[in-house]
């Protein structure tokens, strides 16, 4: 494990295998891995298997606009590394992190910021 996958793991803490996230939301595995290829969730290999941050699952579905936040990070050139660093970073104009942020239904700051990143 590179010092950046030890960076990103503090960051983003747990893990959850497409299996263990398909489960709650009620899709297939291979769902989780289409909206990945869609650039609308991000995942990486953990421990030989593509994970997604539980942070990202909110009950039974996604976090509220989560999918868009996501394209968007990506149409402004972030890698998968870069995004999920920005999502979960502390920003004390939040405050908390974008993903704290986006849990708690204030994802249009979060879009606006990640919008503004872009341009």
């Amino acid at each position: 494990m590179t010092q950046s996958d030890m960076d990103i793991d503090a960051l983003v803490g747990e893990w959850l295998t497409l299996k263990e996230a398909a489960q709650p939301l009620g899709v297939s595995p291979n769902r989780i891995k289409t909206l990945i290829r869609e650039n609308r969730l991000m995942g990486v290999v953990r421990g030989g298997e593509l994970s997604i941050p539980a942070a990202f699952v909110d009950g039974h579905d996604l976090v509220k606009g989560l999918p868009g936040t996501v394209m968007l990070l990506s149409d402004a050139g972030f890698s998968t590394e870069e995004a999920l660093r920005w999502l979960f970073t502390p920003d004390d104009s939040l405050p908390g992190t974008p993903i704290q942020a986006m849990r708690e239904n204030r994802g249009t700051e979060v879009r606006r910021r990640a919008q503004s990143m872009a341009f």
